[in-house]
């Protein structure tokens, strides 16, 4: 077997014994599911009387598409802070002294975490159809969009897998992810249209990937309705090309350097 193919074959392993601690530690089942419905509910219900996204679009089928942004970029950071955990407990000192790929730690924990975010979306697809939303477009558009969201979430995850090797502290991780994740959905149209956004944001607002990933998401869903703006940004009109770009961009430079950050922390 070739060095790629034992990779491979680890990191399925890695992945496979990230799963199975669900069946040990049940309660990071009931965060994945509980959060997404909490999210639907409380926003959908705050923020539908007081915002109008035009279009003839309801708010509940605007806000979809960003708490399915938020929520996975949110799910990242089971990725760090697992991390995180394994060095404190000794775990990573275990692994090293098995006949295995340094970077198959790393990556396994990456593909584990997309099991966690398929539960999240379902869930939260689930109780937006419950409050209304419904997805107008083409079958095929709407698994282009769901693909997209488990592709950004796992390009994301490769970010927080570098945080967690860098800090191998949970706590640590858990408020630098808040510190860094917060501003980027909320400084975004995931839950506002950028319309209504004062001028000074809209130049960061528009070329956001959270932005972008949210705007591909409703419109491969068909929930922009008919209203276009005037003037929109170039990473706007071509949401899923552009989000595609940061997900090829994101991969390329923080999956080499959490593999080599996490070989020098083991040596």
């Amino acid at each position: 077997m070739g060095a790629i193919g034992k990779m491979l074959r680890d990191s399925s392993i890695i992945a496979w014994r990230n799963v199975i601690k669900i069946r040990r530690v049940p309660e990071i089942l009931v965060f994945v599911l509980i959060s997404p419905i909490m999210f639907v509910l409380l926003f959908g219900t705050v923020f539908e009387m007081a915002i109008d996204p035009g279009g003839g679009v309801s708010y509940r089928e605007f806000l979809i598409g960003g708490i399915f942004a938020q929520t996975v970029v949110f799910g990242s950071t089971f990725t760090g802070a697992g991390i995180a955990e394994d060095m404190e407990k000794g775990i990573m000192d275990r692994f090293r002294s098995l006949p295995m790929s340094r970077a198959a730690v790393i990556a396994g924990r990456t593909v584990s975490d997309v099991v966690y975010n398929v539960l999240s979306l379902t869930i939260m697809g689930l109780t937006g159809l419950l409050i209304g939303w419904r997805i107008r477009g083409s079958f095929g558009d709407a698994i282009l969009g769901i693909v997209l969201l488990l592709l950004f979430a796992y390009a994301f995850s490769w970010v927080m897998a570098f945080v967690g090797v860098l800090v191998p502290s949970v706590e640590v991780i858990n408020n630098a992810s808040f510190i860094v994740i917060m501003p980027l959905t909320f400084v975004s149209n995931a839950f506002v249209p950028t319309e209504q956004m004062p001028s000074y944001l809209r130049g960061f607002v528009e070329w956001n990937p959270i932005s972008t990933l949210t705007q591909a998401v409703r419109e491969l869903f068909g929930n922009t309705g008919d209203f276009v703006p005037a003037d929109q940004s170039w990473a706007l009109e071509n949401s899923v090309l552009y989000t595609f770009l940061w997900i090829v961009i994101i991969i390329a430079v923080f999956a080499p350097l959490s593999v080599w950050r996490f070989r020098r922390a083991q040596r």
